[in-house]
């Protein structure tokens, strides 16, 4: 599966579009990574706790948002997005979305 975040694949033509995918997840935070990120404000620094969790968040949200693609018969989605918001106090939705397509390498008959 191509994952690309402009509206083409470079070595490649869009053949057909299959419509809007989207996968998302909601984590809480942790209280061993607030007490962290508490100590950690005091002095300044990355906040690694969060890092990873924004991080394990993005790669549930892109594999949800592909495993939909496939669902529809693509090979590629295009023009992905993400975007967050806060759903209560303590957590937060990943939300992962773009065009899924069916692509094929430029010169191949369809």
């Amino acid at each position: 599966m191509i994952i690309t975040n402009t509206e083409t694949i470079a070595g490649h033509e869009i053949v057909q579009v299959l419509g809007i995918v989207q996968g998302n997840t909601v984590r809480a935070k942790h209280a061993g990574r607030d007490i962290a990120a508490g100590l950690k404000n005091l002095v300044g620094g990355e906040l690694r706790g969060y890092t990873e969790l924004l991080t394990e968040s993005r790669r549930e949200a892109v594999e949800r948002m592909m495993a939909q693609a496939q669902q529809l018969g693509a090979n590629a989605v295009v023009n992905i997005r993400f975007t967050t918001s806060a759903v209560t106090a303590g957590a937060a939705e990943m939300y992962a979305y773009g065009t899924a397509v069916v692509a094929q390498p430029d010169g191949v008959a369809g």
